[in-house]
């Protein structure tokens, strides 16, 4: 099994671009904690022959005390064949971060952090409703480093209303000159629902321009391939040696156990998401039942899936991987459908692969739509 990926449904407070699940109210923690606790119990575990990640997301994991984010990885060590060589991440925001408990999370196991920095700036910070502040970014990482902590991540966010072009370079050359060794780099999205999308709704904030955050991403590129990152997939550079394990395992296609509210798991086959209520969620679990919803997936989503999953990574579309899982007649299929952005200089084949091109990872979306089927059929299904 590739990994295991753990939802912490907790926040000090709510970006206002967030749709991830979470509350800013820790009064059903403990109740929470248990039921979690249980799941991983429930979970069946012991078939697999290795972990080979555990990823705390959320929300935000680092809110929880120390010896609770012992409790729960200790439990999925009982529960799972975890091992020494597994990657074990958790998310944090710098606000969070602290001798003890940088000291207790390496101590618990943990042997990688992501970071929400978003930006080393307070105007994007305060726009965005962080928690943090840039003074305190600063610290932060200094400090991890400081404790022993080698392998981490920071987040940034380019194609923020007032975030000009300087400023985002200043962004990219402060995260260079501490030597960060991983960033996920996304553009603003404004999601339905959310504080931002009512407020730019109102006219309460200005709306993402997607020519800056187009101009910036091709910055993003340029500027941390000078750099020595290696851009591995459409929002990820790392430098040698530091891409996410956990983060590439989803992109590989491979299965992965989801635990905790909202979490998603996928067997290669069928994919379940647990309840996006952390009442009902514990409500379950008090009964001993796994609260989540389970789908069939179809030949025709796989093959969807995949190729949007692989036309995202530095590797591409492997055409003889495609030929094994889905027959001879794919290579008409992929042939046809990339030529038209082979033309315009957004795709190449090379080496038995499709690949986006750096113009053409400005509309990765788009082209993979255009190769997707409505109906598939394959003689292993």
């Amino acid at each position: 099994m590739a990994g295991i990926y753990i939802h912490i449904p907790f926040c000090r407070k709510a970006c206002h671009y967030c749709n991830f699940h979470f509350s800013t109210s820790l009064k059903i923690k403990n109740d929470w904690i248990d039921a979690l606790l249980k799941e991983i119990e429930l979970t069946p575990g012991r078939d697999y022959e290795e972990v080979h990640t555990v990823y705390f997301g959320g929300g935000t994991p680092s809110i929880l005390e120390p010896e609770e984010i012992s409790l729960i990885l200790d439990r999925v060590r009982n529960s799972f064949p975890v091992s020494h060589s597994t990657e074990i991440t958790l998310e944090a925001n710098p606000d969070d971060i602290t001798p003890e408990k940088t000291s207790s999370w390496l101590k618990a196991g943990f042997n990688r952090l992501s970071i929400g920095v978003q930006s080393f700036r307070d105007e994007d910070l305060k726009w965005m409703n962080r928690a943090h502040n840039a003074e305190q970014v600063l610290l932060a990482l200094e400090l991890i480093k400081n404790e022993g902590f080698l392998n981490y991540s920071i987040d940034l966010i380019y194609g923020v209303p007032g975030l000009d072009d300087a400023s985002w370079l200043g962004n990219l050359v402060k995260a260079i000159s501490m030597k960060v060794p991983h960033l996920s780099c996304y553009g603003l999205t404004v999601e339905p629902e959310t504080a931002l999308e009512k407020m730019i709704r109102l006219k309460k904030k200005e709306d993402v321009d997607t020519d800056q955050q187009a101009r910036q991403y091709l910055m993003l590129m340029d500027v941390l391939a000078k750099a020595g990152y290696e851009q591995y997939e459409i929002s990820n550079w790392a430098l040698p040696g530091f891409r996410s394990r956990h983060n590439s395992s989803y992109w590989q296609g491979k299965s992965y156990f989801g635990l905790g509210p909202s979490a998603h798991a996928f067997d290669g086959r069928s994919r379940r998401w647990n309840i996006a209520s952390n009442a009902l969620y514990i409500k379950s679990l008090a009964q001993n039942k796994l609260p989540y919803t389970e789908e069939e997936l179809t030949p025709t989503d796989r093959f969807n899936e995949s190729i949007m999953i692989a036309l995202r990574t530095k590797e591409g579309i492997s055409i003889p991987a495609m030929v094994v899982q889905w027959g001879d007649k794919v290579l008409e299929e992929l042939s046809t459908g990339f030529q038209p952005f082979i033309d315009h200089g957004q795709v190449v084949r090379e080496d038995e692969y499709y690949r986006l091109t750096r113009e053409g990872k400005l509309f990765a979306d788009g082209i993979a739509s255009t190769l997707f089927r409505t109906q598939v059929q394959t003689g292993s299904d």
